[in-house]
């Protein structure tokens, strides 16, 4: 898993590639800590090169959303391949989460 972090107009963008799973997930939540602590408030998960999501994955998106909803601050999701959309779906969490189609869409919405 490869996590790429790019700011724009106070927007921070944290690409996700590869597998996002029990292995993966520790890496993630110490990533997803750090900008969360330097006190970004408005986060966009690009998931376009996740190939998988497990439990552990899901539940380290989950912890991240709540942290920053708890500051005032918005989470949202875009770009997600159709396998992991389906794990979304499974699972519940693609009504706990507002997902976009892309980055363009997601930044819109964050900006408003």
């Amino acid at each position: 898993m490869t996590i790429i972090q790019q700011e724009k107009n106070g927007i921070m963008e944290l690409s996700i590639s590869g597998r996002l799973d029990a292995v993966s997930a520790v890496e993630a939540d110490k990533d997803f800590s750090r900008v969360i602590e330097a006190g970004h408030e408005r986060l966009l998960v690009n998931l376009v090169s996740l190939n998988y999501i497990s439990s552990a994955g899901l539940r380290v998106l989950l912890v991240v959303a709540k942290r920053i909803q708890q500051n005032g601050g918005k989470v949202v999701l875009c770009a997600l391949s159709s396998n992991v959309q389906e794990v979304f779906e499974i699972s519940g969490f693609s009504s706990i989460f507002k997902i976009f189609p892309s980055s363009e869409e997601a930044v819109r919405f964050l900006e408003s």
